[in-house]
């Protein structure tokens, strides 16, 4: 499950009111049947056989009748087990979102939202229930209680929605990196000059230094770009600039991260608000920044969707073409903004259709 059905899926349970439940699987991978056949050393401390005790450990081996973890196989193999349960158990799945299962009754649905060993129930609560119910009978189970922390995220339930933020892992992220006392600033970045060769966002310079390993540059735009992806879309352009230069960093980038972490500092708290009763109606945007990165001559293309008035899809990237005008520029950006639509329309009528 992507990070955007289960925005879309928080959405869904605020404007209908619905329950969400979630539960681990112990010990997942082990539950997969292999397909191929897979042997290994013997692990120290299993016995050998009476008549292979003469024998030297060294020349022997084991079959695999069960995935271990560490094999390449045994999440799809994981993930096969778990799917044929529940469609024995008369749920419905499709490719369009194929960690997703759901299951309708006269009296309600749920929804199973599957992320590796980590099961998220939405739907009402008689349905939950028997949902929990049968997957302890064949699975050993972790039952956590209401949804509240789930891919990093956290999720407060309201009288009036659900609120979803990632304010533990933003300040992790601000003491890991030293900037957890620093003064709070109220934009991402700072303006960007006309001129080019007076843009702080250029690229690395002959006369300029190259920051070296001492400088955490890569493993800071990791953080961000999590962030960016989650919770955060007003850090996404400045967070995608910056992640332009990671191979050949200078003083001046670095600088541009610790701006985005000052801006941090004084938005801990921000996230998504999904409303209780909204209308659940798909409407998105778009945009195109023309000659946005005019060293390369590339324009930047924006989008994003939102449910209810919340977003649930967003993204900010540079285009791999060169638009020769901003009518060219726009174009792209709405054809990528339309491909994202068409897979999003699929997704949400799917869920839909199965639940009403």
């Amino acid at each position: 499950m992507d990070a955007i059905t289960f925005r879309f899926l928080m959405s869904l349970a605020a404007s209908q009111n619905l329950e969400m439940y979630l539960m681990d699987v112990v010990t997942a991978y082990l539950y997969g049947s292999l397909e191929n056949e897979i042997y290994m050393k013997i692990p120290e401390g299993l016995k050998m056989p009476e008549d292979l005790k003469s024998k030297a450990k060294e020349i022997c081996s084991v079959r695999l009748q069960r995935s271990l973890y560490g094999l390449k196989q045994s999440g799809r193999m994981w993930y096969n087990r778990l799917s044929e349960y529940l469609l024995s158990k008369d749920y419905v799945n499709n490719a369009i979102c194929p960690c997703v299962f759901i299951k309708k009754s006269s009296s309600g649905f749920v929804i199973i939202a599957v992320y590796v060993d980590d099961l998220n129930m939405i739907g009402t609560q008689k349905e939950i229930d028997d949902a929990r119910t049968h997957m302890k009978e064949e699975f050993e189970m972790k039952d956590l209680g209401k949804t509240k922390f789930c891919l990093g995220l956290q999720i407060e339930h309201f009288q009036d929605g659900i609120f979803v933020h990632q304010s533990n892992y933003t300040k992790r992220v601000l003491k890991r990196f030293y900037m957890d006392k620093a003064t709070p600033l109220s934009t991402p970045m700072v303006n960007r000059s006309l001129d080019v060769e007076k843009d702080p966002f250029r690229p690395c310079e002959d006369n300029e230094e190259v920051l070296g390993p001492e400088v955490p540059y890569m493993s800071a735009i990791g953080g961000l770009m999590y962030l960016a992806n989650c919770t955060r879309p007003d850090i996404a352009f400045a967070t995608n600039l910056l992640a332009r230069y990671s191979s050949s960093p200078t003083r001046r980038h670095w600088n541009g991260i610790k701006h985005i972490f000052r801006y941090l500092q004084g938005s801990i708290d921000l996230g998504l608000f999904y409303p209780k009763n909204s209308k659940c109606v798909l409407v998105g945007f778009a945009d195109a920044g023309y000659l946005s990165d005019p060293h390369k001559a590339r324009s930047q293309t924006g989008y994003v969707f939102t449910i209810g008035g919340t977003a649930v899809s967003w993204r900010s990237q540079k285009q791999t073409l060169v638009a020769t005008s901003s009518n060219y520029a726009e174009t792209i950006a709405l054809h990528e903004a339309c491909r994202e639509c068409v897979w999003l329309r699929s997704m949400t009528h799917h869920i839909k259709n199965q639940v009403e």
